[in-house]
């Protein structure tokens, strides 16, 4: 496909890279980042039809969270089983990291194919962390990948006020209208960074006036309490007193799972009751979002509101299911299909 046949897609991340916890109050905080999982499918299958533009709230680069490349994560519909197996696998003082590999290595070569991935994409990003109770594959995962990664180019992220300032300039041939989708990936780094800012919410107002889908999971979803926020002519935020986008129901990770990585999983502060700032379906509660959850937390769920082509997931379980939502809603789009839910 030529280049100028190419279509065109917006991959936000949160920048964000520590998150603010609220118990034990003297941790004060954890490092965090963004889920590859959450986004390095969307890669692989738009890859060879689309051409990407990454950007970030600030235009600071983005943090890959060590702990959501754990091999679990990658399990799709098998990782509420696959999370419980893998963390009774390393146990133990000693656990076999190369058995548990072995044993898992369909996981083992996903995870890869999604990190070159990212070298490919994103270059050289620093990566977070280990936190206390980080499984102790991903301990010695770590130094190999940050050596990988330090040895490539950093890219440069488009902030979102860039990227709606060059959308508004008729002197600039880049333009928002010209893209089929954009998707912002999850992890914990949107919690800190994307329930409240105002060029994001212009970003997906321009985006959805403009007939673009809006696909976000597992954190990301917070996003849409931004969308409550557009930006004048003059560059000042305002409030709207009605939005659009509340109109859809959407899923996102819920408590029920926060609560329970905070309590076993790597949030979790060893010893001591943790627990996060807020919750991602609380803050779309409050701001006016009807949820669609699931009986189990790790079970995958997307939904896709057509009339307002708003697609969301629940987590990192649910990746392979909404990268195919996305690929019908966008097909169905430009065979100009009746729309469906």
């Amino acid at each position: 496909m030529s280049v100028a046949m190419r279509r065109k897609a917006l991959i936000i991340i949160s920048s964000a890279h520590d998150l603010r916890i609220a118990e034990p109050a003297h941790v004060g905080s954890i490092s965090t980042g963004f889920f590859l999982v959450e986004l390095a499918e969307i890669l692989r299958t738009f890859g060879d039809e689309y051409d990407f533009t990454f950007a970030t709230p600030d235009g600071r680069a983005p943090q890959l969270d060590i702990n959501g490349i754990a091999l679990a994560m990658h399990a799709g519909s098998a990782f509420g089983l696959t999370i419980g197996l893998t963390m009774i696998e390393q146990a133990g003082r000693k656990p076999d990291i190369q058995g548990l590999r072995r044993r898992h290595r369909g996981l083992a070569e996903r995870r890869e194919r999604e990190v070159r991935l990212l070298e490919q994409h994103l270059g050289g990003i620093p990566v977070s962390r280990i936190l206390p109770n980080t499984e102790p594959e991903l301990v010695e995962y770590r130094e190999e990948l940050v050596e990988r990664l330090s040895n490539l180019p950093a890219i440069p992220f488009a902030s979102l006020e860039t990227i709606v300032q060059r959308h508004r300039d008729r002197s600039d041939a880049f333009n928002l209208a010209e893209f089929d989708f954009v998707h912002v990936p999850g992890g914990h780094a949107p919690m800190a960074d994307l329930t409240s800012d105002a060029w994001l919410g212009e970003t997906l107002h321009v985006v959805r006036e403009n007939g673009g889908v809006i696909s976000l999971i597992c954190h990301g979803p917070v996003a849409l309490a931004s969308t409550w926020w557009r930006v004048d002519e003059d560059g000042e935020p305002y409030r709207l007193v009605e939005n659009a986008f509340t109109a859809a129901k959407v899923t996102v990770a819920d408590k029920r799972s926060e609560l329970i990585a905070f309590t076993v999983s790597y949030p979790h502060v060893p010893g001591e009751r943790s627990r996060p700032t807020s919750y991602a379906d609380e803050i779309l509660r409050d701001a006016g979002f009807s949820l669609a959850g699931t009986i189990n937390p790790t079970s995958a769920r997307a939904v896709y509101d057509s009339e307002l082509r708003v697609l969301t997931g629940n987590g990192p379980q649910a990746i392979d299911v909404q990268t195919s939502r996305l690929s019908q809603a966008l097909v169905g789009i430009r065979q100009g299909l009746p729309a469906s839910r």
